[in-house]
Formats: structure tokens, sequence, C-alpha cells
């Protein structure tokens, strides 16, 4: 059951690749630096997205008082932020800790 191709769909600049084209191809990383220049191809080819953390932080759960939680809330935005920043200065050192 072969299903007829729209004569209007057919784009005959950008036509489909057939198994030798795939052979043919190469990675961008080898080709746009010829096109493009070596500084131009190193930007098109950054990296996407966020950078990554070198101190990544981790997700848990923490059950507090709903009043607690709740003034942490009435403080104002960035609350978690502020939370997390009390946590740290009230944490014990691992000098105290190894004492223990």
């Amino acid at each position: 059951m072969n299903k007829r191709t729209n004569p209007e769909m057919l784009d005959d600049e950008n036509p489909e690749w057939i198994a030798q084209d795939v052979a043919r191809a190469r990675p961008a990383h080898e080709v746009l630096p010829g096109l493009f220049g070596p500084e131009v191809a190193q930007a098109m080819l950054k990296p996407r997205g966020r950078p990554k953390t070198t101190s990544p932080k981790e997700r848990m759960t923490l059950r507090l008082d709903a009043d607690v939680l709740a003034r942490w809330r009435a403080s104002g935005k960035g609350w978690q932020t502020r939370a997390a920043q009390a946590l740290t200065q009230a944490a014990p050192d691992m000098a105290s800790l190894n004492k223990l």
C-alpha cells in the first residue's frame, strides 16, 4: 500500500536523502570551518543551554511545621534562597562532627 506523493509537496532543491547521501555525510564540526571559518564555526557549534555547574544543588524532601513554612513564604520572593542560606550558616562544620 504505497502512498502517492503530492506533486506540490516535492522539493527539487532539497530532495529526500538516499543511502548514498547518508554514507557521504560528514559531521558539522568537520564541515562548518571550511564553509564559514573557524571562529564562526566555533560559535555555531557551542553547546546550547545552561552551563553545567561545578557544585549542583541536590533535590531532597524536608518536612517543616506549617507555621514555619508560612513565615518563610510570607518573607517574600526569594524565600527559598534565604532559607538555604540560613541552613548553610546553621550547618555544623565537619570538625565539630568528627568530635562526636
